[in-house]
């Protein structure tokens, strides 16, 4: 049996690790640490909740100890880059966490925070620097920071920084480190893409796999319930009026929805709250600090904004609705099920849906049990209830193998449009097909009636057809209130 004695680390964090109770590393532990001890880059994939903070951690924290150096202003000696807000301010409290015996300072970096307080913290140099990419780039180019020091460069969940369009910033990021460093790359999936990054951060690296690639974490029951888009709602209240249910992750697919989502439970009668891109920062730590100590029993989250919620306790997961980025869920479900405990994953399913579940069961090469409703629930439309539009069964097909809106970032621009707000730097102006600003549609004066389509050209639809079916509640910043004419 492997023990953290066995690694050779040094005395104090040794000491830490014996106060917060650890003694027996996890699998991609066990398997990480002896080479990141000896200094060899390392690809390692793992599922969410197995222990990768620690794993590249603890080495990082012992090699620096071990060859102390003077910070350099405006610099630091390991870069860790992380997808999420919540997530990096994770990592950086595990450091402080394994790391609190020896004289390392650590910050943290991320948008939706004041900027100038970042770059007073970093003045006099760091030791280890936790960031969003968006941000970094952010004080790069103020020439608040420089990465020429880097020696240890970290990537974690390297699948959601590609989900999210940080690709380009990635490959800015690492023009500006030295040649001569350390890479430590993690994900819990290897498609082609994540593979194809990692060849260009890592130079013969050791591979480390403790589980099979994109596979679902084994102990997680999952399920999936066949509902209607209208009967969601009352489902998810039905099942959240149980009592065994103590601590339950609601994911849906856009931040609208989750908005709407907390405010039906709220007319129910149900604390719940919401976490997503939308959200200001304090807003965000609020809801995630009432979830951790138990005020609120419900958090309704977006994929993005769920990465880095490493919350104890978690006992279901519920998708509200199914990710159409299969990946996605194996992330979601990887929110329960933490450090060795079991959890649950339910998933609702409308007809639209039924694709994504069969990419879902394509990925994971397992079939997810079909569990049925509860007693006396109608899958709907039932009595009263109108049953959805046609024609936004129409708008909202599946497009399998296409990323959501709030999953993508702007093609062909190095920042992503929402996974780090501080990130976003152009124009917030909307432009509608044909690059016409907002408010100024063709052939029609700004603020003026709508006028007859030029010949050969479409007639302008009404507004509510053109905003069904856009994803995180995208809406126009235009809207034609006179009815379109012949």
């Amino acid at each position: 049996m492997t023990l953290f004695t066995d690694f050779g680390l040094a005395q104090p964090i040794l000491k830490a690790l014996a106060a917060e109770g650890y003694e027996k590393p996890t699998p991609i532990q066990a398997q990480t640490i002896p080479f990141a001890l000896e200094g060899r880059d390392v690809c390692g994939i793992a599922q969410t909740g197995t222990g990768k903070t620690a794993a590249f951690a603890l080495p990082i924290l012992h090699r620096l100890s071990e060859n102390p150096k003077p910070r350099q202003r405006r610099s630091a000696r390991v870069l860790v880059l992380s997808p999420t807000r919540e997530l990096a301010s994770q990592i950086a409290d595990s450091f402080r966490v394994y790391g609190r015996n020896l004289r390392l300072t650590t910050s943290v970096v991320f948008g939706g925070v004041t900027i100038s307080r970042q770059e007073k913290e970093l003045a006099n140099g760091v030791d280890i620097l936790v960031a969003t990419p968006g941000r970094l780039l952010d004080l790069v180019d103020r020439k608040s920071l420089s990465l020429r020091d880097i020696e240890i460069l970290v990537l974690d969940e390297a699948d959601q920084m590609l989900d999210l369009g940080f690709i380009h910033a990635l490959k800015r990021i690492v023009t500006l480190l030295p040649k001569d460093r350390q890479s430590l790359f993690f994900s819990a999936t290897m498609p082609k893409t994540i593979s194809t990054l990692a060849d260009s951060f890592l130079r013969n690296p050791a591979n480390v796999a403790v589980t099979p690639v994109a596979t679902t974490a084994e102990r997680v029951e999952q399920s999936v319930m066949f509902v209607s888009t209208g009967r969601k709602q009352a489902l998810l209240e039905v099942l959240l009026r149980d009592e065994t249910i103590d601590r339950v992750l609601v994911f849906t697919r856009t931040k609208h929805g989750a908005d709407k989502v907390v405010r039906g439970l709220d007319k129910a009668g149900i604390v719940g709250a919401a976490i997503h891109g939308n959200k200001s920062q304090p807003q965000r730590e609020r809801a995630l600090a009432a979830f951790r100590d138990g005020t609120c029993r419900v958090l309704v989250a977006t994929d993005i904004a769920a990465r880095g919620i490493d919350v104890e306790g978690v006992s279901h997961v519920i998708n509200y609705d199914l990710p159409n980025v299969p990946e996605s869920y194996v992330h979601r479900i990887g929110r329960t099920a933490r450090a060795g405990a079991t959890g649950l994953a339910i998933s609702f399913c409308n007809d639209e849906e039924r694709a994504y579940l069969k990419d879902i069961e394509k990925l994971t090469r397992l079939a997810v049990p079909v569990a049925a409703l509860p007693e006396g629930f109608s899958a709907g439309p039932v009595g009263g209830e109108a049953p959805e539009p046609r024609r936004e069964q129409q708008s909202r097909q599946p497009q399998r193998g296409r990323p959501a809106p709030h999953a993508r970032g702007h093609q062909g621009h190095g920042q992503p449009r929402s996974a780090d707000p501080s990130a976003d730097k152009g124009p917030k102006r909307r432009r509608r097909r044909g690059g016409k600003p907002a408010g100024q549609v063709q052939g029609v004066p700004a603020g003026g009636n709508q006028a007859r389509p030029a010949q050969g050209q479409r007639p302008a639809q009404p507004a509510q057809k053109r905003n069904e079916g856009r994803g995180d509640g995208m809406q126009l910043a235009w809207l034609e209130k006179s009815p379109r004419r012949r």
